[in-house]
């Protein structure tokens, strides 16, 4: 469905500081009550996937990303729990990335945004249930961006516009963002455009 990218998205001399500097000033803006270890987590699945090549798996026709269904299919069918574990964590990552940076081309696709936000959070739930006692910190991070997937995709958008400023033109595509995702950053965005955000009744 994505093509690779040839260069990184984010071109500097220290890919890591920009990102951490990014990211914790996106938590305190959009005021999210989050732990380091989360913030950290964050930034380092910022880091890992500006290469390419550990985003995009190698096919015949090419560099593709895999569909979190055949990621969800492959954790189904592992033959060892950690082999599972790996396989929910890269979907719970890629789900989060592509929501956070790249909603839009997602837009009116047989594949929309709530479905990557639901996979996502569903594939971190299942990691915190799964971590074993002595990985408290691991099932902390995973617990929190579970229950708060949402509100970090907003993180994501605010650090893509900081590298990449976006442009507001399109109301349609914030607007249905935010009824399908329920961001209040997206209500934010759209207030200050002068738009009240009101959900359509259902009939």
């Amino acid at each position: 469905m994505f093509a690779s990218q040839s260069t990184p998205i984010i071109a500097t001399r220290n890919v890591r500081d920009y990102f951490q500097e990014s990211v914790n000033n996106a938590i305190s803006n959009q005021r999210i009550s989050t732990t380091t270890h989360t913030a950290d987590y964050v930034v380092d699945l910022l880091v890992s996937y500006t290469r390419s090549d550990r985003l995009f798996e190698t096919t015949p026709d090419g560099k593709r990303l895999t569909p979190l269904a055949m990621l969800y299919f492959e954790a189904l069918h592992a033959d060892s729990h950690s082999a599972r574990n790996r396989n929910l964590q890269r979907l719970g990552d890629v789900a989060l990335f592509i929501t956070g940076l790249f909603a839009d081309s997602l837009h009116r696709k047989l594949v929309d945004v709530d479905y990557y936000i639901a996979m996502g959070g569903n594939a971190y739930a299942y990691l915190a249930d799964n971590m074993r006692s002595s990985e408290a910190i691991t099932r902390e991070v995973f617990e929190e961006l579970s229950e708060k997937f949402v509100k970090f995709v907003d993180v994501l958008m605010e650090v893509a516009e900081q590298a990449r400023p976006a442009c507001h033109s399109d109301v349609l595509k914030l607007y249905e963002l935010w009824v399908k995702t329920g961001s209040q950053r997206a209500a934010g965005q759209l207030r200050n455009l002068g738009i009240v955000p009101v959900k359509p009744k259902v009939h």
